[in-house]
């Protein structure tokens, strides 16, 4: 459990490749205000960092009078180089290799920052406020479907960093070796086919090449097909649209199987914006996971939200915090019970 301190805030910073949301933060009272702005990648990343910094301002300026600042939690795209905080070749922001992130943000506010993915930054505020909490249980596996896959493991307590920070990194586990080019230098990944920009990807290439014909015909309103727009018409019964859904929740149950049989959690959360189309891709992952699941035959109920073994050892299921998870997760990152992070990992409990 978080230890309580009515008179202190953090600042937690979701830093995504499309979106940047900052937000002031109480252990009582939770989240107080939240900034979104665009992620300027397109102008680089020192004017990424000008936006960060500017939000966190205002928000300590107007927090601070009435509340102690614990630090600064950001959650980035991985992989991250611990304890220095550099990120290392970030697939989903092009350009940030050897960034020292921590460094530049502490040395323009004058504030203690800690730094995370944003995946391992998901799995805490699900261990510490969502289904962890819910359902008693310390050790988990997180899976974020975004704009990429993000992985988090929380393993007795604490998030799992590995060696040099970089662990805990399925998004970039080889589902098809002959499957395409990922930007980690891999082909076929988990990523490619499972993410929101991989369904987006495949819908808009097989319109190009006359491949989806239902999806031809509808109308969007504007030139390219969206996550939104693909759970509509599937929804509504397009085959191509339900075929790509499909094919997503074969690739995450094949990652998936694997993560079930090496690691034997209790629990094993999927999160991120594709979630919302869960009834849509959720049946094919469990199908492929009863199939692959080498030890573990997960047994799933009526109602498409969860697998698990009978007796209760396993559970699968959708995220308890929604979209918000990431930028919770920053926000606990500098309260006692999970700050410090390094290799052996930060306490969630």
């Amino acid at each position: 459990m978080l230890k309580d301190s009515s008179s202190g805030f953090s600042i937690g910073v979701d830093l995504g490749g499309t979106n940047l949301r900052i937000a002031a933060w109480t252990v009582r009272d939770g989240l107080l205000e939240t900034i979104h702005l665009p992620t300027r990648l397109d102008a680089g990343r020192l004017a990424v960092v000008d936006d960060l910094c500017g939000a966190v301002r205002r928000l300590y300026e107007k927090y601070s009078p009435q509340h102690a600042l614990a630090g600064i939690g950001i959650g980035t795209p991985g992989p991250i180089e611990l304890p220095a905080g550099r990120l290392h070749n970030p697939p989903n922001l092009p350009g940030w290799d050897r960034f020292d992130l921590k460094d530049e943000v502490e040395r323009r506010l004058g504030m203690p920052v800690v730094l995370e993915s944003d995946a391992n930054a998901a799995a805490l505020a699900e261990c510490v406020l969502g289904l962890g909490r819910s359902l008693g249980v310390d050790s988990l596996c997180m899976l974020t479907l975004g704009t990429g896959i993000g992985n988090g493991i929380i393993l007795d307590g604490k998030i799992w960093h590995g060696v040099t920070g970089m662990g805990g990194e399925a998004g970039h586990m080889t589902i098809y070796p002959d499957g395409p080019d990922c930007g980690c230098g891999g082909k076929g990944c988990m990523e490619m086919y499972a993410s929101a920009t991989a369904i987006v990807r495949t819908a808009n290439q097989r319109v190009a090449a006359g491949k989806a014909p239902g999806l031809a015909g509808r109308k969007t309103g504007h030139a390219w097909w969206t996550a939104r727009d693909l759970g509509e018409a599937a929804r509504s019964g397009d085959p191509d649209a339900r075929a790509i859904f499909e094919e997503a929740g074969r690739a995450i149950g094949i990652g998936l199987a694997g993560l079930v049989n090496t690691l034997n959690l209790p629990l094993y959360v999927i999160g991120g914006g594709l979630v919302a189309s869960w009834d849509l891709f959720a049946p094919e992952l469990f199908r492929e996971l009863r199939h692959r699941s080498y030890v573990y035959r997960l047994t799933e109920p009526g109602a498409v939200a969860s697998a698990s073994i009978p007796g209760g050892g396993t559970q699968v299921l959708a995220a308890e915090l929604g979209s918000d998870a990431g930028l919770l997760g920053a926000c606990i990152l500098p309260f006692p019970a999970s700050s410090s992070p390094s290799a052996n990992g930060a306490p969630c409990d």
